[in-house]
């Protein structure tokens, strides 16, 4: 695979037809030596992580296809592949039309295909570490009610028959330091192991890496934009942990870092240690652990407890330190966000620029601050009808310029050592439509709205989500996406257990959560619009005359937004206050980072509405 750059974030396409092609036959043997029919093939490793390391990637292995949600079934003389609607256009130029039939994962997916199309007898395999405990319940219950047999395999067949398999990472795990986490991991561990005691539970399986991350305060880099060691973990009520891991990612500075109440086991010893768990009651997030992880606890004799993940709310209330951290991350951040839109805004007027040239100056920019670590996720570069792809991943195959008389978006983000930054941004190349900039103010009518709003403690994210739609709404349209997503500081960019959108969600907005705020816009075929910043919940002081406990919002994302795609007449006074205000403080924040003509621009730029 060629890359532009050593440096920087590769657009080559990857995948493609010729995997399916050379791949297929490979695993059909395995299958027939196995007295398999189909092989279950979903996008997500043993870690479940949004991104995976090269070695993980057996659905692009067997068809090709790179998106990040999918899934095939592999028979002995057919293959399916589904994706949702963000890929229905990217997977037809990765797989191979003549190899496997497309179908989309809405409405059942996997498991209704099943529930059609096995016949009796036949025997369906999988591997119980890529499925959650539900979704396999889902596909056991189809293959059943269709005549057939699910069958558990102890190795999965595409990684005997992958050929040059990538290894596995062995990258150094390092310590996240006191003075960016805030607590020690000392004090995490009594604290999970007091929630521990009051569910009513003995020990609890952490099959999250981002869990583990940050319950010891240690970082690595097993996969691409996510700081992360690929491991797993037991905690007991009294805080003591079994940490499964590859012994050659600990230093001894690490091994004195995590002391004695820590003990360090190799990778493979974690189907002992479950052993050991017989009668004990264990908590297992279904949402995290495998079926595996869940079937062997019961074969060992535990109780398992069926709850989350009891590391996952703690790490989303951020502590004082960390909101000092990733706020000071994004005042950095803001410099390299504030120097591309100046070029965006001069050498990008051209109509001569890329995608990719775009995106490759973006990370040059965010690089001046050797700080940075990597990218927090794959930059959405998105020109004209590209930027309607909510998703899109640029690359030399779908490559467009950023054309005068477009829109352009650009969604990214930074992952320092001291937070994690996720913005997007949409400005014009050349003039705008009127239709644009009208579309433009509902979006940003919306983002503002739940930029300001004050509400009451116990609220939920999905309380707040039609805030950010209304404007859009009365307008006749919407979006077909999340509003906002939890972020971590030096971790992942998605994280839960908060999120803000139509979708039910019961887990209260807490002091201390960071969640974006992201509405958007898109009109297929033609310019997608989005405004995101990041922003954590605060608890501001009390409402004259108020009679509840309210909590609000602190922006931490810091950089323009573009004036000129903002109808004023729009906007109510209320709102434009909030626009010079915001703009204000991103002129005084980060405006000493900058000189020069840059510096100019941004005093035009955050001028008074």
């Amino acid at each position: 695979m060629n890359q532009i750059s050593d440096q920087f974030q590769t657009y080559d396409v990857t995948g493609g037809p010729d995997y399916g092609r050379q791949n297929l036959p490979k695993l059909r043997t395995a299958l027939k030596e196995l007295g398999v029919d189909y092989f279950l093939v979903p996008h997500e490793d043993e870690y479940q992580n949004e991104y995976l390391p090269d070695c993980n990637e057996r659905l692009m292995w067997i068809s090709g296809f790179t998106g990040s949600a999918g899934a095939a079934i592999i028979g002995t003389d057919s293959a399916i592949m589904f994706v949702d609607g963000r890929y229905t256009l990217q997977v037809r130029q990765q797989v191979a039309e003549d190899l496997f039939t497309f179908t989309k994962m809405a409405g059942g997916g996997m498991a209704n295909w099943l529930r059609a199309n096995v016949s009796p007898e036949q025997i369906i395999g999988f591997d119980p570490r890529l499925h959650s405990p539900a979704a396999l319940g889902r596909i056991r219950e189809a293959v059943k009610l269709a005549g057939g047999e699910t069958r558990s395999l102890p190795v999965n067949p595409i990684d005997t028959s992958w050929d040059n398999r990538p290894p596995v990472p062995l990258t150094r795990v390092t310590v996240q330091p006191l003075d960016l986490a805030g607590k020690s991991h000392a004090e995490k561990r009594e604290e999970i192991g007091q929630s521990i005691v009051a569910s009513g539970a003995d020990a609890a399986l952490i099959t999250a890496p981002a869990s583990i991350a940050w319950l010891l305060n240690i970082r690595g880099q097993d996969v691409q934009c996510t700081p992360l060691p690929l491991s797993t973990a037991l905690i007991d009520a009294k805080g003591h942990v079994q940490l499964f891991i590859a012994h050659e990612k600990l230093t001894d500075d690490v091994r004195a870092h995590l002391g004695n109440d820590v003990s360090i086991q190799t990778e493979d010893a974690l189907q002992t240690a479950i052993d050991a768990l017989s009668g004990k009651t264990v908590i297992a997030d279904p949402n995290t652990a495998s079926a595996w992880h869940v079937d062997t606890l019961q074969g060992a004799g535990a109780i398992v407890k069926s709850a989350s993940d009891p590391i996952a709310l703690p790490k989303a209330i951020k502590n004082p330190t960390e909101i000092k951290g990733t706020t000071a991350a994004h005042i950095r951040d803001g410099a390299a966000i504030i120097r591309f839109l100046h070029w965006l805004d001069t050498d990008a007027q051209s109509g001569e620029v890329d995608e990719i040239e775009a995106a490759i100056q973006l990370e040059r920019f965010r690089r001046v601050d050797t700080s940075i670590r990597d990218l927090s996720f794959e930059t959405i570069s998105g020109a004209g009808p590209n930027g309607a792809v909510v998703h899109y991943r640029v690359n030399t195959g779908t490559v467009l310029p950023l054309a005068r008389g477009s829109l352009f978006l650009v969604d990214s983000g930074g992952q320092y050592p001291d937070g994690t930054t996720d913005i997007t941004r949409t400005v014009p190349i050349g003039k705008a439509t009127q239709e644009m900039r009208e579309r433009f103010t509902l979006v940003l009518k919306g983002h503002i709205s739940l930029a300001i709003v004050r509400f009451p403690v116990g609220t939920t994210g999905s309380n707040l989500d039609a805030l950010a739609r209304y404007p859009l709404w009365q307008a006749g349209l919407d979006y077909d996406h999340g509003t906002g997503h939890g972020v971590g500081v030096f971790l992942g960019v998605h994280e839960g257990p908060q999120r803000i959108s139509k979708a039910p969600n019961a887990v209260a907005l807490k002091p201390g959560m960071i969640v974006s705020n992201e509405p958007g816009y898109y009109k297929a075929g033609e310019y997608g619009i989005r405004i995101e910043n990041l922003q954590y919940v605060t608890q501001p002081a009390a409402i004259t005359g108020g009679e509840r406990e309210m909590l609000g919002f602190e922006t931490l994302t810091l950089a323009p937004i573009h004036r000129d795609l903002i109808v004023l007449d729009m906007l109510t006074q209320v709102e434009r206050d909030y626009m010079d205000a915001y703009h204000a403080c991103v002129l005084e924040t980060v405006g000493p980072l900058v000189d020069g003509d840059v510096k100019d621009w941004l005093v035009l730029a955050c001028g008074p509405l």
